[in-house]
């Protein structure tokens, strides 16, 4: 086999090798083609950009740049990251990396955090335009940057973290500041309730389909995400000991939402039991019933996984008929969060019941909302209602009381 036939082309002048996995760069200088092989794509190309043909090494002092630009960054991220992360993760940061293409053609040492406020005004001018107001954006357009400013701060710590780069990337330090994400505040994000209480909860059940009701109630009894609960596995579950592994994750893609895969672990990458209560229980007697051979979902239609999109209507469509003001699949995990910190009293029943390991994460999901308000509110005036009471028994009576008046009189006569 020809040399050349195991390459493939990269881009401009750089090949892969797809045997040894190595790097091949070539080029033409005066005439003569020059060539040299490397273990990695960015020596590669900075050799094609800096060999002068002269000498086989790059001199360090003639080399203007040295640093790696943004989109350099992007892309060696993508080859090197993106195997591990989840794929509807992948397409979340693809999303949110399309605002920072502006910026890609930079090195990483001229995003300066003045570069980045212009970057800002930029695109808060853009999304706070009459044009993209009369876009058809509705509800929901833009409130923040936050998520395009974190993206880049993943992208940073990543360069930083990466041994590729360790040596350009020492010295920098990410130019992301507090000012900018001020600076993106665009309007005030939209009031949506996000932890479903007990009440609404089975308000909720009652109007959902029999199949999507006990999905929803096994989601909630489990404080589970939609997609770990929709790929529950029968293998899984042990009826005896009472007790079930939350182990397997639907993937659905971000545009059809239809199901792609059954990822073999959560979002944290770790199992994560859960005790099989009475309630759980009987879900599952009812499931047991719909088992089909050679199929190990426990819900299903006629063997196919759920598709998160059908979740969606059949859930929309149970909060519109029960009248609730919630939306989306995560109040359930929400709810379940709250009740197990008024119930359980701390951040400790929270993270037994969802599994959390970070105890912000925790806090956020089960902080408090205007309902808590309402509730200590009324037991604060209450409580003031009740002093205020004691304390005008307390009080001696109007009749004892002088006034001023009738005491000058009984002086003068």
């Amino acid at each position: 086999m020809n040399f050349r036939d195991c390459l493939k082309r990269v881009t401009t002048g750089i090949y892969k090798n797809n045997k040894t996995g190595k790097f091949f760069a070539e080029k033409r200088i005066k005439g003569k083609v020059h060539n040299k092989v490397f273990s990695n794509l960015y020596d590669a190309k900075k050799w094609r950009k800096h060999f002068d043909g002269i000498s086989s090494e790059i001199n360090e002092e003639n080399v203007e740049q040295k640093y790696s630009t943004l989109a350099f960054v992007w892309n060696t991220m993508k080859e090197q990251h993106f195997p591990n992360l989840a794929t509807s993760t992948k397409a979340i940061w693809h999303r949110r990396y399309t605002l920072l293409q502006i910026l890609e053609h930079l090195p990483m040492d001229k995003i300066t955090p003045s570069k980045i406020t212009s970057w800002v005004q930029h695109w808060v001018e853009k999304f706070s335009s009459v044009d993209y107001k009369n876009s058809g954006r509705g509800k929901a357009g833009r409130c923040n940057l936050n998520n395009e400013l974190n993206m880049f701060v993943t992208i940073f710590n990543w360069y930083k973290e990466s041994e590729q780069f360790e040596q350009e990337a020492q010295h920098l330090t990410c130019p992301i500041k507090r000012k900018h994400r001020k600076l993106g505040f665009i309007k005030p994000l939209p009031d949506k309730k996000k932890q479903i209480d007990l009440k609404h909860a089975f308000i909720f059940f009652e109007y959902l389909m029999p199949l999507y009701r006990e999905l929803a109630m096994m989601q909630f009894f489990t404080a589970g995400r939609i997609g770990e609960v929709s790929g529950l596995q029968w293998s899984n579950i042990d009826q005896q000991n009472k007790r079930l592994l939350i182990k397997h994750t639907c993937i659905w893609d971000q545009t059809s939402k239809s199901f792609l895969e059954l990822k073999p672990f959560p979002k944290n990458r770790e199992a994560r039991p859960v005790y099989i209560t009475d309630e759980i229980m009987e879900i599952l007697k009812r499931r047991e019933a719909f088992k089909i051979k050679g199929n190990d979902f426990v819900f299903h239609v006629e063997g196919r996984p759920l598709n998160y999109g059908t979740i969606q209507i059949n859930y929309r469509a149970a909060q519109k008929k029960g009248k609730l003001p919630y939306s989306g699949t995560h109040i359930l995990r929400h709810g379940m969060a709250k009740l197990a910190r008024k119930v359980g009293g701390g951040l400790d029943a929270v993270i037994a019941m969802t599994g959390h390991k970070d105890l912000k994460l925790a806090d956020h999901y089960s902080s408090c909302n205007e309902d808590d308000q309402r509730e200590f509110s009324q037991k604060i005036m209450n409580h003031i209602r009740k002093e205020r009471e004691d304390d005008v028994t307390q009080t001696v009576p109007f009749e004892n009381v002088i006034s001023l008046s009738s005491f000058k009189n009984a002086i003068n006569n």
